[in-house]
């Protein structure tokens, strides 16, 4: 196979760019009506200055969006929120059922260190499950699922992953930016998460509280029949090999999406839109607490390696998407 690496004014599509930081992607989306841009979700914690840098080299010095939107709440697309809303101050749309999470209300279901699949699964237990309160920012989806100033593209619900989790999708190019509702890389394994590795896969595992809406969610995504999706996590995919593998999906979701075992496998989290009103009770076989410290320091080792060489490098190259069955 041979790479096509995008250039920094070259989007996935028009008026779309994507960024990868570690292992996570937020993207830049310019209005097709007007010279307002919006960012969507807004990566980890140390993200902001990445971000403010991208929107200079695209959109101009002292330029700043109309709006972020989020996909969801969970801590690696909210990271750096905070930190660019200081600088911004703009609204921030999210879906009603993720709005607790996001005002200082209400935590996420505990993640699912059991759910298997690889390190990043295994180390979960300790990732971020506390709200952010960014209240005065903001806003709940319209009703009419288009973002004032973004009207070319509809809001898509796709719960499942987390309570109010969407998609965003432009009709005239079928272009879906997904989230994490589905991936393009296996989120679980600590290797292919860093590399991005390519597969498309069901929501990440070990943070997904609803096995039946995720499957619901992916049968909403394979019927708008999307030419181009963009994740959360894992490169652009596009054309007849994004169709096919997303046929897969779906049809095999049961066995290759939803984890042999887990936490949320046969309960799922009962949430309203105040927060969560029921949690299963933890697996019985949760790894004992010496294998969780190993391969934790094992992932930290690794992503640190992985951070550092990009921060060496000063990759500013926005994702690749694949072409035809390249990439």
């Amino acid at each position: 196979m041979n790479n096509i690496q995008l250039g920094e004014k070259q989007p996935i599509a028009d008026g779309v760019w994507g960024k990868k930081d570690v292992f996570v992607n937020y993207y830049f989306i310019k209005s097709g009506e007007s010279d307002a841009w919006f960012l969507v979700d807004a990566g980890l914690k140390w993200s902001a200055s990445r971000i403010r840098m991208t929107a200079r080299k695209l959109f101009g010095a002292g330029s700043k969006p109309a709006g972020i939107i989020l996909t969801h709440g969970h801590f690696d697309h909210v990271g750096a929120l905070k930190a660019l809303l200081s600088e911004w101050n703009v609204p921030v749309y999210a879906h009603e059922m993720e709005i607790p999470y996001l005002s200082g209300e209400a935590s996420y279901p505990p993640a699912d260190p059991t759910a298997g699949g690889g390190m990043m699964t295994t180390m979960s237990w300790m990732y971020p499950t506390g709200p952010i309160d960014i209240k005065e920012n903001l806003r709940p989806i319209p009703i009419s699922g288009r973002i004032p100033g973004l009207e070319e593209w509809l809001v898509i619900d796709t719960p499942g992953h987390s309570p109010g989790h969407i998609s965003l999708f432009r009709e005239r190019d079928k272009l879906l930016i997904a989230g994490d509702a589905i991936v393009t890389t296996q989120a679980e394994s600590a290797i292919d998460a860093l590399s991005y590795k390519e597969k498309l896969s069901g929501p990440p595992k070990y943070m997904t509280c609803n096995w039946a809406s995720a499957k619901m969610s992916v049968m909403k995504i394979a019927g708008l029949n999307p030419n181009i999706v963009a994740s959360g996590h894992g490169h652009p995919m596009e054309g007849e090999h994004l169709t096919n593998t997303l046929q897969q999906l779906l049809s095999k979701f049961d066995d290759v999406a939803v984890p042999k075992q887990g936490r949320y496998v046969n309960q799922p989290a009962v949430t309203n839109n105040r927060g969560v009103v029921y949690v299963p009770p933890a697996l019985a076989t949760t790894p004992s607490l010496a294998k969780i410290l190993t391969v934790t320091a094992v992932c930290i080792a690794v992503g640190a390696l992985a951070y550092w060489q990009v921060k060496k490098k000063k990759r500013l190259a926005l994702l690749p998407i694949r072409v035809n069955g390249l990439r």
